[in-house]
């Protein structure tokens, strides 16, 4: 059994997907009650439900696990608590592997969010547990958000310059890494990066958007002001984390290399014209 903590996102029902697809027991652990009927759903065992700092709660649910894929939720000012907690439990579990969600410059002090992980990376290296750290970059799906007004306006917005060029990742191949890492031994110790393409500007983001939709989509840099008033629903934290991402990116945009990624697929890692193309109308 694997259990995966932080179950209840994109990122959590990928990983749940891509184990179940492989045969393997899974449990997840969630923060609401509203992910516990689609986690079931999607195959997994049990759910549990409970907060990432209830050190008992986790280990009730990490108990008679082989291995736990924590995910944290997403821009957390909890991460290293939770990473610490999760830590514990796992430990006192007598369960030796964690795999870790990061994610891609870790060590970039200027993003928060990253910075936190980074924190929890530390820890874990100095832990008495067998840790994998995974890093993907940014998102394909993270698209996705905007991708109404895409359609219906022929406009990709972005809070930050169209030449910022970041890499990006298919959710899918991520989550095919992760899956294949927890059910396979050799990769105690291992930190891979995860990124499925080379460094795009958002000019050719919306080029390639505009190619899979077969008509004009032009590229819109707004201002922070705007995009906060867009962003509903965010914590104080949240919000200023992301800002100070928006111009983290602005300035140095997020660069990251295939190399790993096609080497533990084993194949090309999912293109961005790919991706775009499955969301034809």
């Amino acid at each position: 059994m694997i259990l995966v903590t932080g179950a209840g996102g994109k990122t959590g029902r990928a990983i749940v997907r891509a184990l179940v697809a492989r045969g393997t027991a899974v449990d997840a652990f969630v923060h609401r009650e509203a992910h516990v009927a689609p986690l079931r759903a999607l195959g997994a065992r049990h759910v549990r439900v409970g907060s990432l700092d209830n050190y008992a709660a986790l280990g009730e649910a990490v108990r008679g696990a082989e291995a736990v894929y924590h995910l944290a939720p997403n821009v957390s000012p909890d991460e290293f608590l939770f990473g610490q907690t999760v830590a514990a439990a796992t430990h006192e579990a007598n369960v030796r592997r964690l795999v870790f969600h990061s994610v891609l410059r870790p060590e970039i002090e200027a993003m928060p969010h990253h910075w936190e992980k980074a924190r929890v990376e530390e820890m874990l290296a100095v832990s008495r547990l067998e840790v994998t750290v995974l890093r993907p970059t940014a998102y394909m799906q993270n698209l996705l958000q905007g991708w109404p007004a895409i359609v219906k306006d022929g406009v990709y917005r972005v809070p930050y310059s169209v030449e910022a060029r970041i890499s990006l990742v298919d959710l899918g191949d991520v989550a095919e890494i992760a899956a294949r890492i927890l059910c396979e031994k050799g990769h105690e110790g291992a930190t891979y990066e995860l990124v499925g393409t080379k460094p795009l500007s958002q000019v050719e983001v919306a080029e390639t958007l505009a190619d899979a939709l077969g008509r004009p989509v032009r590229v819109a840099a707004e201002s922070i002001e705007d995009w906060s008033a867009r962003a509903k629903g965010l914590s104080d934290y949240a919000r200023d984390a992301l800002i100070k991402m928006f111009r983290y990116y602005d300035r140095h945009g997020l660069a990251g290399d295939p190399a790993v990624l096609r080497r533990l697929l084993g194949r090309e890692p999912r293109t961005l014209s790919e991706f775009a193309a499955s969301l034809r109308p």
